[in-house]
Formats: C-alpha cells, structure tokens, sequence
C-alpha cells in the first residue's frame, strides 16, 4: 500500500521526517507531495522545487521505506486538486495530512484520509523556522542534518534575508 503526504516542506523540517517515519509504519511506500512547486525565492517559499526535493531525498535516506518525491505545482482550483495530483503521482491508496481543507476536497474525492500525531508542533514549524533564519537564531536542531547541508550549498539564509529584507511580513505566513 501507498500513502501520499503532500506539503511545501519550506524547509524539510524534523517535524515532517517524524511525519513520513509514522506513515512508513502504515505503508509499503509512502509519495511525498512537494506542493507549491512553481514558488520559490520568497519570505514563504524561499526554496525551489529541486531544493526542497534534494533536501528530502537526502533527510530520507536511512529510512527503510521506499520513496518517492514528487514536485506538484499549486492549482487554485481545490475541487480538482486530488485528480490533478493523481495524475503526477503513482497510484496511492491513502492521503496522510493534518491540514483541513486537503483533507477535505480528497474526501470529497473518495481517498481514504489519515492524520497523524504531530510530535512537538510547537518547536517543528516551518514558519518558524525561516524566522530563526533571518533573525540570526538557532534553526539548526529544528532540521535534519541534509537539510542544514543543502542549505548552506545554496547560501538559502542569506537569500532568505535578501527576499524578506522588505517585506518583513512575507516570512510570518503559516507553513
């Protein structure tokens, strides 16, 4: 059986490895959704696709679970958002997500939705983890050590504080 976890991942934080740990005891292969493929070098989504992607991969390797990553770009039409996903992704039997309108409009389109115990919420936020970043604070414990690489590969702090550097708003929205 497959599950899908879809989400933006800006970035891939602990809380979203914890995620996919608790799915893989659930399934046989689990589809990790990277939404909001088309955004990228903003306060909300400063990482690209192919960033977030290769932070995944990486965060993921000793897991014993196959994985699949999956860049989907944003339709504004959530009625068809399930089939549009659908067709970018392998066949899943299971939607895994806390976040209430994607669980609602899959529901609508017939898949089994799960949620999932969220461990430590609090501390695993991807808001809040782009604040620490261009506030200067410690962000470091809040990744996997892949994340922390592939951010420093691609200099992803200081881009972070160049797109937010105006529009001290843009990094506050909810992940």
């Amino acid at each position: 059986m497959r599950g899908f976890f879809p989400g933006r991942f800006q970035p891939f934080h602990r809380g979203h490895r914890q995620f996919v740990e608790r799915i893989a005891a659930d399934v046989d292969e689990v589809i990790i959704g990277v939404g909001s493929a088309q955004a990228s070098h903003t306060g909300r989504n400063p990482f690209t696709a192919g960033e977030r992607v290769s932070m995944i991969h990486r965060s993921l390797e000793k897991i014993d679970t196959t994985t699949y990553v999956i860049p989907i770009e944003d339709l504004d039409r959530y009625a068809v958002w399930p089939t549009h996903v659908q067709t970018l992704c392998p066949s899943f039997e299971r939607v895994y997500t806390n976040n209430p309108l994607v669980g609602h409009v899959c529901r609508e389109a017939g898949l089994d939705v799960r949620g999932v115990e969220l461990l430590e919420r609090d501390r695993y936020r991807g808001t809040d983890v782009r604040r620490r970043m261009v506030d200067g604070d410690p962000w470091h414990d809040r990744v996997p050590d892949a994340t922390v690489e592939r951010v420093r590969e691609i200099d992803g702090v200081e881009r972070l504080r160049r797109v937010v550097e105006h529009d001290r708003h843009a990094v506050d929205a909810p992940s």
